[in-house]
């Protein structure tokens, strides 16, 4: 399969919140690998899937360790603080310095089924957090304080951002989740 669409800036579905995965399948198991495809040929470190138009709570990541799914994920518990450059593939060639807790506690289940419970701090809690705000419909530029916004919205208002057409990597099985 070719790498997939990532929806951009502007494109409603980034604003809605996904839903839960009721059945952990073979249609599951195909949109992980799409997904980390995607990701990989972006390239980014992770990848949820309402960036690719499928409202379902997944994400994938490899912070160079090796590819993950996370299904129905929450974060549990959070702790510290950690500036760090952050950027989105939805919002491709822009990053801001974005304020996180360092530490989080992450749970959910693999793409067997099994409960998954990871404790991560910087690059991986910081890709978990991220991923978690676009399954909930909230994307990078709402983390920015108001200059960085202004700066943010200036520079997308300057970009011309088209919607992808109905379709375009045939996903409607997919979407059909």
């Amino acid at each position: 399969m070719a790498p997939l669409t990532i929806r951009q800036y502007g494109d409603p579905v980034l604003k809605q919140r996904t839903r839960v995965v009721e059945e952990i399948d073979g249609k599951v198991a195909s949109l992980a690998d799409a997904m980390l495809e995607t990701m990989y040929a972006a390239p980014g470190s992770g990848l949820a899937a309402n960036q690719i138009g499928v409202q379902r709570r997944i994400f994938v990541y490899d912070i160079g360790e090796g590819a993950r799914t996370i299904i129905n994920p929450q974060i549990v518990e959070s702790d510290g603080e950690w500036t760090y450059d952050e950027g989105c593939l939805s919002v491709p060639g822009l990053s801001w310095e974005i304020v996180r807790p360092n530490a989080v506690h992450l749970v959910g289940l693999d793409l067997e089924g099994n409960e998954v419970s990871i404790e991560a701090t910087e690059l991986e809690g910081r890709v978990f957090q991220h991923e978690m705000d676009h399954l909930d419909g909230i994307l990078l530029v709402e983390r920015l304080d108001e200059d960085q916004r202004k700066e943010a919205m200036k520079a997308l208002r300057s970009r011309t951002l088209g919607l992808p057409a109905r379709d375009p990597d045939g996903l409607s099985s997919l979407l059909s989740m």
